[in-house]
């Protein structure tokens, strides 16, 4: 393959009716370490809302069990991405979102927030920040918005935006207004960065504790009270990221895709999952009969126990293949 064959493909595809797998080509072929980080970035934005932010607290999912609540993040949102929304695992996949949703009272306006920072933050880390090896173009953008268009009315979420432009309005209004300080956020912070360190080696933690949080806004070091990066830390970051995307550029196409499968980060079901299997299950949320769960600390929330990420059948099939 040559360097622009994803991009040429992309491009002979219909951004409404292929948006899915132009979205899927963009994050595991094009894109894969830059996509990653733009929706972990759009993820973590959303506890600087205090309603997202407080709620995710109260759970302490994402404070006691942060491996676990990044995973299940992930995986499902993977899920979905690959397989689409019919009948399967990407269907499963949302039926489980949404069963750990509707069992808290969020409002319409914050789901529809979280779905703006999907849509707005890959084109905000490769065109406005310059940090990929090209730019997405118009018809991309358009693509991917129509995908995360397709996951909102999933996902029954009402007044969804037509267009990017209205996304990323959305996107900006909601911050300025309801960007606030909350215990449960900066909590939630806190693990989520802790958690990102853990990802590389100890010697190089400090160092990239302090580029993490050269990323971060001023809007954003406000909500959470920390203390913004300094102008040195700023530039640097920036000067590191366009630098890699430069020796990306020259560098051969991805053929195989990079998913949630090939993620290191991911550790929490080394034998395989069932997407109906993982996540949480609040107090109103219905169990699979066969799934033994245990209370989450401090919360009235349950989780699935050691183990259960696959349903007897298939573990016991596995079992024998490995015998």
């Amino acid at each position: 393959m040559k360097r622009f064959d994803w991009y040429d493909e992309i491009h002979r595809l219909d951004a409404e009716a292929d948006a899915r797998r132009i979205t899927f080509v963009l994050g595991a072929h094009e894109f894969p370490w830059d996509m990653s980080q733009a929706l972990g970035l759009a993820l973590y934005r959303t506890y600087a809302v205090p309603s997202i932010g407080g709620l995710l607290g109260d759970t302490e999912e994402f404070t006691d069990r942060t491996q676990h609540r990044y995973d299940d993040t992930a995986l499902l949102l993977g899920q979905m991405l690959r397989h689409g929304f019919e009948p399967g695992r990407g269907r499963d996949a949302l039926r489980r979102m949404n069963q750990m949703h509707r069992s808290y009272d969020i409002s319409n306006e914050d789901y529809l927030y979280v779905l703006s920072t999907f849509v707005v933050m890959p084109p905000r880390w490769l065109n406005e920040w310059g940090f990929g090896w090209r730019r997405l173009s118009e018809h991309e953008i358009r693509a991917n918005t129509n995908y995360y268009r397709d996951l909102g009315r999933h996902m029954a979420i009402k007044d969804i935006p037509d267009t990017f432009e209205e996304f990323y309005e959305l996107f900006d209004s909601y911050e300025r207004e309801h960007f606030g300080f909350s215990e449960g956020g900066r909590a939630v912070s806190d693990s989520t960065l802790d958690l990102m360190l853990d990802f590389s080696p100890s010697w190089q933690r400090p160092v990239m504790k302090k580029f993490t949080m050269a990323l971060l806004d001023d809007r954003l070091t406000g909500a959470f009270r920390y203390e913004p990066a300094s102008g040195f830390w700023k530039g640097a970051a920036k000067f590191a990221l366009k630098a890699r995307a430069r020796v990306v550029r020259f560098m051969p196409p991805r053929v195989e895709p990079f998913t949630e499968d090939d993620n290191p980060n991911i550790k929490s079901y080394p034998d395989g999952f069932d997407p109906s299997r993982i996540g949480t299950f609040p107090a109103k949320c219905p169990v699979p009969h066969d799934l033994r769960t245990v209370e989450v600390s401090g919360s009235r929330d349950r989780v699935p126990a050691p183990g259960e990420a696959l349903p007897p059948e298939k573990r016991g099939a596995q079992q024998g293949e490995q015998v």
